[in-house]
């Protein structure tokens, strides 16, 4: 009898809680149903009926549209301006993916009409009294309130941030290029053949691990200066014999609280042949004609990363005193008394507590310094140029490579495969970091 009222309900969404006398559970599940339904009918057979049939009705409502248009691609490209009816193969990917989302929300509640039946059957089996949909929505409101909250986040995020990055994740698997652009030219899947392409041909491979290489080497090689430079800040100002450190904490900041883009104009004006750098250069002897920083690989990324260091010490200046007001005074005196000089204090106590408490944050910040694009577009530009790169210069980072295979050449199955390799890359250095939390550990 429960597996009778559990397949009643998949067919007809709250049939089941009808059979069990549960009135208000039933409407509200029958009402989901309709929904579904409306969304689908609203969408397709409506525009049919009024006589008025756009090109994303012509197969269906939203949700077979978009499975159809998800798993084709289009099979009408528009060969002409005169031409109304047309597929466009990027617009029916992104509507399938969010065809697909709002499917899988309905499967939710789907499958907690037919548990709910199920179970609530199996109760009354038992002798037990029906519970009221009064008494049932007061206890799912107390036990789920916490799910219940968190719903409209978890649209939003699924919206904003898993749709964009499935869409990008799939547009590796396709052949959409600059000799397929929709909707004049339709887009195929191709499996894994950008990915073999990658691995394959011999340029892009080069640029691959070269550009990888140096992104690695930038991620920690700007964070670790960055983190020296605040962590010696912060040990100087707050040291006993430092007068007025408030004025200095303040002055220090300053680089950080300037915005970004003017610092990094400002900087690429210093290092310019003609610029500021080269004049005092000159003015005391030390060179003899100006140093032209962007043409060198080496000086190019000296540039960038004075400039980043420049820009971020003073973050780190102000967590890491943040952290040394937390340092217990009591723990000092009682080495001071075994013997231990201000050194010895400093490396054995002042310097793990600090470590310790940043290590999260310093993982953090090499991540971010992966995708750090701002200061490469601006100042260096991914140059000086390297002939044997595949659009791509010497201090360029995946991620600025990345927006050149995309908006410069227009190569956008290349660079979603690489933001793919980009994307594991942060998540799984992500992941580590988070699994080595005290929060993570504790739950």
């Amino acid at each position: 009898m429960a597996i009778l009222v559990a397949l009643m309900s998949a067919l007809i969404w709250g049939s089941g809680q009808l059979m069990n006398k549960q009135y208000g559970k039933s409407l509200f599940f029958f009402l989901i149903q309709v929904l579904m339904i409306g969304i689908e009918l609203g969408t397709g057979l409506l525009p049919l009926i009024l006589g008025h049939v756009p090109p994303h009705a012509r197969n269906g409502g939203l949700f077979t549209r978009g499975i159809w248009g998800a798993v084709t691609l289009g099979t009408i490209p528009r060969e002409s301006a005169a031409v109304t009816v047309f597929d466009h193969s990027t617009m029916l990917l992104l509507t399938g993916l969010i065809a697909i989302s709002i499917l899988l929300g309905f499967f939710v509640f789907w499958q907690w009409n037919i548990r709910d039946a199920y179970k609530t059957r199996k109760h009354i089996m038992q002798g037990n009294e029906i519970e009221s949909s009064r008494s049932y929505t007061k206890r799912v409101l107390h036990d789920s309130f916490e799910y219940i909250a968190m719903a409209p986040g978890l649209a939003f995020v699924t919206i904003f941030s898993l749709i964009p990055i499935f869409f990008a994740f799939l547009v590796a698997f396709t052949s959409y290029d600059m000799n397929n652009i929709p909707p004049r030219h339709l887009v195929d899947w191709v499996g894994f053949h950008n990915f073999r392409q990658v691995v394959t041909l011999a340029q892009v491979r080069t640029t691959l691990i070269g550009v990888a290489i140096w992104t690695v080497i930038w991620a920690f090689a700007s964070t670790i200066l960055a983190f020296i430079v605040g962590f010696l800040q912060a040990v100087m100002i707050n040291s006993k014999v430092v007068r007025y450190p408030k004025l200095w904490r303040g002055l220090y900041i300053l680089p950080w609280a300037i915005p970004g883009l003017v610092t990094m104009m400002l900087f690429r004006n210093f290092f310019v042949t003609t610029g500021v750098i080269n004049a005092i250069l000159m003015n005391i002897g030390i060179i003899s004609e100006p140093i032209v920083f962007f043409a060198s690989t080496a000086w190019s990324r000296a540039v960038l990363l004075i400039v980043q260091t420049w820009m971020a010490f003073a973050w780190w200046m102000v967590l890491i005193t943040g952290v040394m007001t937390t340092l217990n005074p009591e723990t000092y005196e009682a080495a001071s008394i075994d013997g231990a000089n201000a050194f010895q204090q400093f490396y054995k106590l002042t310097v793990p507590t600090i470590i310790s408490a940043i290590a999260p944050l310093f993982i953090m910040g090499v991540a971010g310094n992966f995708n750090n694009f701002g200061i490469v577009y601006f100042i260096t530009g991914g140059g000086p140029t390297n002939p044997n790169f595949f659009f791509a210069g010497n201090t360029d980072l995946l991620l600025t490579w990345v927006f050149s295979l995309t908006f410069d050449q227009r190569m956008y199955n290349l660079a979603s495969v690489m933001s793919t390799f980009i994307f594991f890359a942060i998540a799984g250095v992500s992941a580590w970091n988070l699994t080595r939390t005290r929060a993570f550990k504790e739950d």
